[in-house]
C-alpha cells in the first residue's frame, strides 16, 4: 500500500502546458478546466502558477517569457524546451484528463482521513457533515466546467418570453400573494430572500403562510428554526388551515367540534412536502451540509431559515457584522448552486420613535442587504398604535400588515397591504386594497 503510485497522467500534463505555449487560443479554453493544484508533477504545477499569474496580468505566456524566470537554472530550462513542443489538438480533453485524475487522488485523501477520523472521539454527526462538505468541494471543482454562451443564455431568455406570452406568470414558487407573484413570477430559483421585521411582526408567520402555498401545490421545502420545534411548527400550520390557535391545538383540551375541524386540517396538510432537520439548527455549517443532504434525497425547491443573528458561524476572530455578511453570501451562492430559493429571516434594530423598516435597521449587518436578491419587511403598526405611513396612512391596522420589499433585484420595489390573523398567525391577502410600486427593477 505504501508505494501505491496516486492517480495521474503526466503526458497530459505537459501536453497541456505546452498547447498553451504554442496555441493562444488554448489558455482560454482550458483554463476554467484546470488550477495549478491539479497538476501532480510539482514542475508542471510551478509552470503553470507562472502561467496562470503571465495571464492573470493580460501577458500571453511563452517560452521567452518563462524561460526568464528560470535564467541560472539550466536543468529546468531543458525541462521546459522539452515541454515546449508538446501540442496537441486535443488539449482540451488532456485537460480534462488532468482534472479527473486529481478528482480521483482527492477521493483518495479524504478515504484515508475518514479511515482515520472514524477511530477519533468525534460526534457521528461531524464526521458526516465534514466528509459531505469535503465531497463538496471536489463537486464544485468538476461542476466548474459547466459554462454557457451568451447564445445560450439567450435561448433561456426567449424560453421565459414564451412562457409569459402563454399566461403562465407565476414561473417560480407561488407565494400565496399575487401582488409578489405579479412582480417577481414567485420564489425564483437561485435567489436570496430575506424577510426582516422587529420581534412579534410576523417574520416567522409570513414565511409559513408562504410555504403553505408552495406546499399544498406539491412544492418540497426545508424549514429550519432554532426557536422552534418541529411540533410547534406543524401546529401553526394545522392553525392556519383549520382557524384552531396553535396554542390551544398544543396546550388545551379540544371540544369535540375542534377535535373534528383539527383532524380534517391534518387529513388536508398530512402529507404535504415539508421536513424539518432539528438536529441541524443553529450551526450554519451544518445547516448548509443538511440543505445539500435534502436536496439531494428529496429535491427540496426551497429552504427557510429562522434566523440569521441565532447562527452559530464559527467565525470567532471575525465581528457580528462581518459573521452575518458571510452567513448571507454562503448562503445566495448555496441557492445558486443548488438551483433552489432560500428564505432567511432577519431581526431589525428597535426604533420606538419610527419603527418603519427600513434597510438601515437590519440587524447587525448591512452586508445581508446586498447578499440578498430580495429584503421583504413586515410591519403591523398596530402593535405600536402607530398609523401606516403613505400611502396607506387612511388604512386601518387592525388585522392588517404591510408588506414591504424595500430590495428587489430584476423585480423593483413593491408595498401593500394585507391581512393578518393573530389568532392563527396567518397572512392572507386582501384583494380590495391597492398595491404601490415605487420602482423598475434593478
Amino acid at each position: 500500500m505504501k508505494d501505491m503510485i496516486l492517480p495521474h497522467n503526466l503526458d497530459s500534463e505537459r501536453i497541456v502546458i505546452g498547447s498553451v505555449l504554442s496555441d493562444i487560443n488554448a489558455w482560454a479554453e482550458i483554463s476554467p478546466v484546470v488550477a495549478p493544484e491539479m497538476f501532480y508533477d510539482p514542475f508542471h504545477r510551478e509552470l503553470f502558477e507562472n502561467i496562470t499569474e503571465l495571464n492573470r496580468k493580460g501577458k500571453a505566456a511563452d517560452l521567452v517569457i518563462l524561460s526568464e524566470k528560470y535564467a541560472g537554472n539550466s536543468e529546468k530550462i531543458i525541462k521546459l524546451a522539452d515541454i515546449s513542443g508538446m501540442f496537441s489538438v486535443d488539449y482540451y480533453d488532456h485537460a480534462l484528463n488532468i482534472q479527473e485524475k486529481f478528482v480521483r487522488r482527492k477521493l483518495w485523501m479524504i478515504g484515508q482521513q475518514l479511515t482515520t477520523d472514524v477511530f477519533l472521539p468525534k460526534e457521528t454527526d461531524d464526521l458526516l457533515y465534514s466528509l459531505q462538505d469535503e465531497l463538496t468541494t471536489v463537486t464544485q471543482t468538476v461542476a466548474s466546467t459547466e459554462i454557457s454562451t451568451l447564445k445560450e443564455a439567450i435561448k433561456g431568455v426567449y424560453k421565459q418570453i414564451e412562457t409569459n406570452l402563454q399566461g403562465n406568470t407565476i414561473t417560480g414558487t407561488d407565494t400565496g400573494f399575487a401582488q409578489i407573484n405579479k412582480a417577481s413570477g414567485g420564489l425564483q430559483k437561485s435567489d436570496l430572500i430575506v424577510i426582516a421585521g422587529e420581534t412579534s411582526q410576523g417574520k416567522t408567520s409570513l414565511a409559513l403562510s408562504m410555504i403553505d402555498t408552495a406546499i399544498k401545490q406539491g412544492v418540497p421545502v426545508a424549514f429550519y428554526s432554532m426557536e422552534m420545534k418541529a411540533t410547534q411548527l406543524a401546529a401553526r400550520l394545522l392553525s392556519m388551515n383549520t382557524g384552531i390557535p396553535a396554542n390551544q391545538i398544543l396546550y388545551s383540551q379540544l371540544d369535540p367540534d375542534y377535535l373534528r375541524t383539527l383532524d380534517e386540517g391534518v387529513n388536508r396538510i398530512h402529507d404535504l412536502p415539508i421536513y424539518f432537520d432539528e438536529s441541524s439548527t443553529s450551526n450554519i455549517d451544518k445547516i448548509i451540509a443538511s440543505i445539500r443532504s435534502l436536496k439531494h434525497k428529496y429535491d427540496i425547491t426551497g429552504a427557510v431559515i429562522d434566523y440569521l443573528q441565532i447562527l452559530n458561524v464559527n467565525q470567532r476572530s471575525a465581528n457580528k457584522e462581518q459573521a452575518m455578511g458571510e452567513v448571507a453570501r454562503r448562503l445566495k451562492n448555496l441557492a445558486k448552486e443548488l438551483d433552489i430559493w432560500i428564505i432567511a429571516l432577519s431581526q431589525l434594530n428597535r426604533n420606538d420613535q419610527n419603527p418603519v423598516p427600513n434597510l438601515n435597521r437590519l440587524r447587525d449587518s448591512g452586508q445581508i442587504g446586498e447578499a440578498a436578491d430580495i429584503v421583504c419587511f413586515v410591519y403591523r403598526p398596530e402593535i405600536y398604535n402607530k398609523f401606516y405611513p403613505a400611502p396607506f396612512s387612511s388604512y386601518s391596522t387592525k388585522g392588517t400588515a404591510m408588506i414591504d420589499v424595500a430590495k428587489g433585484r430584476n423585480i423593483g420595489l413593491l408595498k401593500f397591504i394585507c391581512g393578518f390573523d393573530a389568532k392563527t398567525t396567518h397572512f392572507t391577502e386582501l384583494g380590495d386594497l391597492p398595491e404601490y410600486a415605487e420602482e423598475t427593477p434593478f
